[in-house]
């Protein structure tokens, strides 16, 4: 199928077409998702607990999240994939967000890079979509900056904190972003702010009134086992599966029921004889036929 774009995006929120969105860090992880249907992938910057357990997200580096990247867009090249900027990738100057946003583009073939933060990264949007690149928002819960907010907290609950969880949601539209992410916010907050936007705004954790939903694949699929947060839903349970495995391997190792006849390779005929003289070795005995009948 041909590879879906922004273009392709617009239209499903105009039809009321609801986006489906997963995190994805790997090659296969990526495949599976583009077989299942998947319209967009994020390389999360949740690969730092995911994948290298870390207890955050602030120690993941761009070359982490590049080197990801390309993986998920092997495997997937036919969604649209956006690239998570890490801690400290955008944070500090214009230029140097604009110049990591690109290397996304340049080497990973991203279709967009995702931002947290509302209206303090205003001019870091701004210059990276006049420099021609995707931009998608992301506020409420934003896990880089967490300790400003409490820790992993739902936000937007009071309604003063509500309103300027929507001024945020304005403030990355007029910034020139393409897409919003809403995290760990209530609905009633989402559905004024998806009425408000004119562009897809997704959640997770921010309830349906919105134009998609996003998941971290690690939660969905039962992998992650750290904690679980209130917005997931669980589809199934591979860490459970995997340990069984692993568990009726190790069995079998000690018992010596691994490997078998049928996980072994087998000399050709008449060569294992041969072997053994060459090592000054005697063949082993061969049972006797006994009486014909």
């Amino acid at each position: 199928m041909p590879r879906i774009t922004l273009t392709d995006l617009y239209k499903m929120k105009e039809t009321g077409e609801k986006i489906a969105w997963l995190t994805s860090y790997d090659f296969p992880t990526a495949q599976f998702g583009q077989a299942a249907g998947l319209e967009m992938i994020l390389v999360g910057d949740s690969l730092g607990m995911c994948v290298y357990g870390y207890n955050g997200t602030l120690p993941v580096t761009m070359e982490q999240c590049l080197v990801h990247s390309e993986a998920v867009r092997r495997g997937a090249p036919d969604v649209f994939v956006v690239g998570d900027m890490p801690f400290l990738s955008y944070q500090t100057t214009d230029a140097e967000a604009v110049y990591n946003a690109g290397m996304f583009l340049k080497r990973a073939d991203v279709d967009a890079v995702k931002l947290e933060g509302g209206v303090r990264i205003v001019s870091r949007i701004k210059a990276i979509t006049e420099a021609g690149i995707n931009v998608i928002g992301h506020i409420g819960l934003t896990p880089q900056s967490s300790g400003q907010l409490g820790g992993h907290k739902a936000q937007g609950r009071t309604a003063e904190a509500a309103k300027l969880t929507l001024e945020d949601a304005v403030a990355v539209q007029e910034a020139g972003a393409k897409m919003l992410l809403v995290e760990a916010i209530p609905p009633e907050v989402t559905e004024v702010i998806h009425k408000t936007l004119t562009i897809p705004v997704l959640g997770i954790g921010g309830g349906l009134p919105c134009d998609g939903q996003l998941l971290i694949v690690s939660d969905l699929i039962g992998q992650f086992q750290a904690f679980t947060p209130k917005f997931v839903k669980k589809y199934a349970n591979v860490a459970e599966v995997i340990t069984k495995a692993i568990s009726s391997y190790v069995k079998d190792v000690k018992a010596e029921k691994f490997p078998g006849a049928d996980h072994v390779y087998k000399m050709l005929p008449g060569e294992a004889d041969k072997f053994l003289k060459l090592v000054g070795q005697k063949p082993a005995a061969k049972p006797s036929g006994g009486k014909k009948k």
